[in-house]
């Protein structure tokens, strides 16, 4: 077996500077060749390469799934273009504008930040083709720093509340468990790639943080 432990641009905050769906993965521009070739094996799907306008916290400035992207509005042109060949693309119409920090969203469903406007949910229903509903996870409005969503099941902060994991079960429609990364970081989703067909986490991560992941995302057998 492969170990599923990881680091992007020399870091362990995989969601940081990485963001990944059921069809692609996205990843700064100076990731290694080789680099590069893992992470498509082990998520199997094809890596795509965001230049540098967004900047290299490309997991925390781009929320995705299969339909679309919604982005920072510091995304320039380039950017713009690339994604465009990929989906559906907006920039988020809000003051609070890291969209993958505060979106949460797998092909279905997403949790949104609670101060984000009628506007800017809109834009995200219409883009990632979704529905949307504004939430917090163990009290952090930072939902998509909080939590992993994939196809299959949901990770996210251990302090999350049993109204919250209510919530979260009945807009996704799976399985929602709690787990950490990274030596004990409640930040799952700063630390995590998931899709349906695989994972990584972070260096850090200890064998007792990955079996809780593979287990709340369907990886056991």
């Amino acid at each position: 077996m492969r170990d599923k432990r990881t680091k992007i641009a020399g870091s362990s905050l995989l969601g940081v500077f990485a963001r990944c769906t059921d069809d692609l993965v996205l990843l700064p521009a100076d990731v290694g060749e080789e680099d590069l070739a893992a992470i498509e094996e082990e998520l199997e799907v094809k890596a795509v390469s965001i230049p540098p306008g967004i900047g290299s916290v490309v997991g925390s400035l781009i929320s995705a799934n299969r339909c679309g992207f919604v982005v920072s509005r510091h995304a320039d042109a380039d950017d713009l273009r690339i994604l465009r060949l990929h989906g559906n693309v907006s920039k988020l119409p809000a003051r609070i504008n890291a969209a993958g920090n505060v979106i949460l969203a797998n092909d279905s469903a997403a949790l949104v930040h609670p101060a984000l406007s009628t506007k800017a949910c809109r834009t995200i229903e219409e883009t990632m083709e979704v529905r949307v509903q504004k939430g917090t996870i163990g009290g952090l409005r930072t939902v998509g720093m909080a939590g992993v969503a994939t196809n299959k099941g949901l990770l996210v902060h251990p302090r999350v509340s049993e109204q919250e994991i209510a919530v979260l079960e009945e807009l996704f429609g799976l399985p929602v468990d709690v787990g950490t990364v990274n030596l004990g970081s409640p930040l799952v989703g700063s630390g995590l790639l998931a899709n349906s067909f695989g994972y990584l986490a972070g260096e850090e991560s200890t064998g007792l943080e990955l079996g809780r992941i593979e287990d709340a995302l369907g990886f056991l057998a």
